[in-house]
């Protein structure tokens, strides 16, 4: 039993870097659907059609940070940064937008925003992992 678990703990060492880097791609390509979807209208657009108003606050901006961050997330430049500026609007969003209908997200619709907020304070917790445009070293 000894033996497995030494094995295992070395097998999950030298992975984490790689599911890392896997959880940052995806976290950021999703969100940056989100942001297209509002701003282009593209993969059924905001809201189940069409796009937002440029300059509507807080809409259109959110959809800019939304495209933005993750771009830059799933591509690994500035990741801390960048995922650390989509937690904190997807917070916002929660707490401006969501919680005023309900007390919890599964009542409010939120789930989305505190899955993201969560996943994206994760990534700007633990870096950008491996393939990152900017290397393993990014502060």
């Amino acid at each position: 039993m000894s033996q497995f678990l030494t094995t295992a703990r070395t097998t999950t060492a030298a992975a984490r870097p790689h599911l890392i880097a896997l959880h940052r791609a995806v976290v950021g390509l999703l969100f940056a659907c989100h942001g297209a979807a509002s701003l282009f209208g593209v993969l059924g657009g905001a809201h189940g059609g069409g796009t937002v108003k440029a300059g509507t606050w807080p809409g259109w901006y959110a959809a800019v940070i939304q495209l933005a961050c993750g771009v830059l997330v799933a591509l690994g430049l500035g990741t801390r940064i960048a995922a650390l500026v989509a937690s904190g609007s997807m917070a916002y969003a929660y707490f401006t937008v969501h919680q005023e209908n309900a007390l919890f997200p599964l009542q409010n619709g939120g789930e989305p925003a505190v899955l993201f907020c969560w996943a994206f304070l994760l990534i700007a917790a633990l870096g950008p992992g491996s393939f990152a445009l900017t290397g393993r070293g990014e502060p």
